[in-house]
């Protein structure tokens, strides 16, 4: 069923979504939080958009426009049909197409920063799939996977242009060689946990085209205090009230 929703933490900012679909979830604010918009970053990409949701909390952080693809149909109306209800549509660029669809996706070293919240799970024989084309195409790397996202990052970016992409840290190695298999850098790892005394489950990486070598480990992001109530980071990112 589709509905419209609140962004967490954003005033005025809302999205539609549709329960038989994936759902947007903490891990895509947090990456929208994260990425490093630099001043002089003023062409930037969302790949895997979903239904619009990193699109549309970087409207907050960017006055530029900002392209998003999205393999799948259905998804990709939701996107657009919040990008219109939010009045944003004339600043998003939206494409309904495989990202590696040069006839559609025509961008050759275009792109100042991509952002990507793409399929964690690998398909093998012991893989339990959803039911669900749209659910399955979201968690598992069906139609997309880590060696197609950074070669196509690789031909969009501008040189020492950055990605950034919200992963599982048991792909952390693999994500590091199939990054430098592309002459992508990484360049700086945010640790996402539970709390204090839980493993990792997420990660932001960021890495640069043709970038130094040169990795920075930020301040991890802990969701929750040990007494249960959230941390202040997490409050912050949050309950601040976005114009």
């Amino acid at each position: 069923m589709k509905v419209l929703n609140d962004i967490l933490g954003y005033k005025n900012l809302k999205i539609f979504q549709d329960d038989d679909f994936f759902c947007f979830s903490l891990d895509s604010v947090i990456l929208a939080n994260y990425c490093n918009i630099r001043l002089s970053d003023k062409k930037i990409c969302d790949l895997c958009t979903g239904n619009g949701v990193i699109p549309l909390i970087l409207s907050r952080r960017t006055k530029y426009p900002i392209y998003c693809v999205e393999l799948q149909k259905s998804i990709c109306d939701l996107a657009a049909d919040s990008f219109r209800y939010n009045n944003l549509d004339s600043r998003m660029n939206l494409f309904n197409c495989d990202i590696s669809d040069k006839e559609i996706f025509n961008f050759n070293e275009f792109f100042d920063l991509v952002l990507c919240n793409p399929p964690y799970f690998k398909v093998d024989d012991d893989s339990c799939l959803n039911l669900s084309l749209e659910k399955r195409l979201a968690r598992h790397e069906v139609a997309f996977n880590l060696d197609k996202l950074f070669s196509v990052s690789k031909r969009i970016l501008k040189n020492n242009g950055i990605i950034s992409i919200v992963h599982r840290p048991e792909r952390l190695v693999e994500i590091i060689d199939t990054m430098k298999k592309y002459n992508i850098e990484p360049k700086e790892i945010k640790f996402i946990y539970k709390n204090a005394e839980s493993d990792s489950k997420l990660i932001i990486i960021h890495g640069q085209k043709n970038g130094k070598p040169g990795l920075k480990i930020s301040n991890p992001l802990f969701i929750y205090n040990m007494d249960g109530t959230y941390s202040v980071e997490y409050n912050n990112l949050i309950n601040e009230v976005r114009k």
